[in-house]
Order: structure tokens, then sequence, then C-alpha cells
């Protein structure tokens, strides 16, 4: 008896969110050309470009990544209505901004404001950056719900924090 209830058990247990490589299946590859990405962001239907800014000695980057962007569930979403790519606060690698202008991911940055990491700063399809999350997110239901909110317009009138209480999450 007992067996046939673990086994009915399980059956009815929700299947776990499978767990993927965050570097392919939740970043897209970098071509370091921000205005070309948000010209293809505009055409593929996209709501807009999500950075991570981030750097390697980072635990709470690391986190996230093995925590949250792994998961099939949040990696699916987020590639259904942003272009994701990621940015090395300490990086000098070449790259062209929104406005079209030349700089260095470590510059650019700065030029945005990204001073701790994780950073995550969402731009609508002008380039203009509209949202952003320092830190590691608690929870992948937080990190769906942070991105709704973006999706959902609410950054226009209220904090994430307030957004997040009004969705009973604490």
């Amino acid at each position: 008896m007992r067996w046939l209830l673990l086994a009915l058990a399980l059956l009815a247990a929700p299947a776990a969110a499978e767990v993927r490589d965050p570097h392919r299946h939740f970043f897209m590859p970098n071509l370091g050309d921000f205005q070309t990405e948000l010209a293809a962001a505009r055409q593929e239907g996209r709501k807009g470009i999500l950075l991570m800014f981030e750097m390697d000695e980072c635990p709470f980057c690391h986190r996230m990544k093995s925590t949250i962007l792994n998961q099939s569930e949040v990696q699916d979403w987020y590639r259904e209505h942003f272009l994701i790519y990621t940015v090395d606060v300490k990086g000098d690698a070449a790259l062209t901004d929104f406005k079209g202008r030349q700089t260095t991911e470590k510059a650019f940055a700065l030029e945005q404001r990204a001073r701790a990491t994780p950073a995550f700063i969402f731009y609508d399809l002008e380039g203009n950056p509209v949202a952003r999350y320092t830190g590691a997110t608690q929870s992948k239901e937080e990190f769906l719900l942070l991105g709704r909110y973006v999706l959902e317009g609410a950054y226009k009138s209220v904090p994430f924090n307030v957004y997040k209480r009004q969705a009973g999450r604490p």
C-alpha cells in the first residue's frame, strides 16, 4: 500500500524545472553592438533588452547563474520577451552603445551607473534604461516578477518593492 501511495504521489508531483546552462539558454551571443541589437529586438517583436552587468569574482553573479538564470522556466520566459546580454564591468572589450558611440564594457558600465554587481538594467526599444535591479533576487519567482514588472510597464508608476508587495511577495 505504501508503494502505491508513493507512486501516486510521484505521479501527482509537478515536474522539476529543467536546469540548463545560462550562457547557452539565457544570454544571447553578444555581438558588441547594442544599436544593432535594438533593431533586432524591434524586428523580432521583443519588448526590450536586458543587460546583466557582472564581473568574474562576483559571488552574487555566480549565485544568480547557478540558481535562477539556469532554470528553463526563467530562460524561456525572458527570451520570449527580451534580448539578454552580459556586460563585464571590468572588461576592455569594445562595444557600440545604444546611441551608436564606440566605447568599452568598463566605460559603458560606468556610464550606466552599474557600480555593484550583478546589476540588471532593462532598456526599452529606443535604448533608454527603464528599470534596474541591483543584486541577486531571492528566488526565480522574484526574478520572473521583475520581468513582468517591466513587461507590464509598472515601472512607470511604482517602484519594484511596492509592485512586489502588491503582488503578495515579501
